[in-house]
């Protein structure tokens, strides 16, 4: 099944629907939707620390953050393999 992605005002409209009184399943319904996904962005929505954020609404401390952690994981990938590579050619020297 192919999974699929809705912006952030489709989620929005969704919520604001949900929160107004109408019932989850009749919103469901009505926009093909899972029950799950609808109440786990009426969940998100209500998150005042996390929200609906879009990669636009982080703080460029979150950015940079976010730019590091995917730096570490190639560095730490790219050493793990050279010492493998290390490895391999002091066995092969003896």
């Amino acid at each position: 099944m192919k999974k699929r992605s809705f912006d952030l005002e489709f989620k929005r409209t969704i919520v604001e629907l949900v929160l107004s009184g109408k019932p989850v399943k009749e919103v469901c319904i009505e926009y093909n939707l899972s029950h799950s996904m609808v109440n786990r962005w009426k969940r998100e929505f209500s998150d005042k620390s996390k929200g609906l954020k879009t990669v636009q609404e982080f703080s460029e401390e979150q950015k940079e953050l976010a730019n590091l952690r995917k730096e570490l994981r190639e560095v730490t990938m790219e050493r793990d393999i050279l010492k493998k590579a290390v490895s391999i050619f002091s066995k092969s020297g003896r």
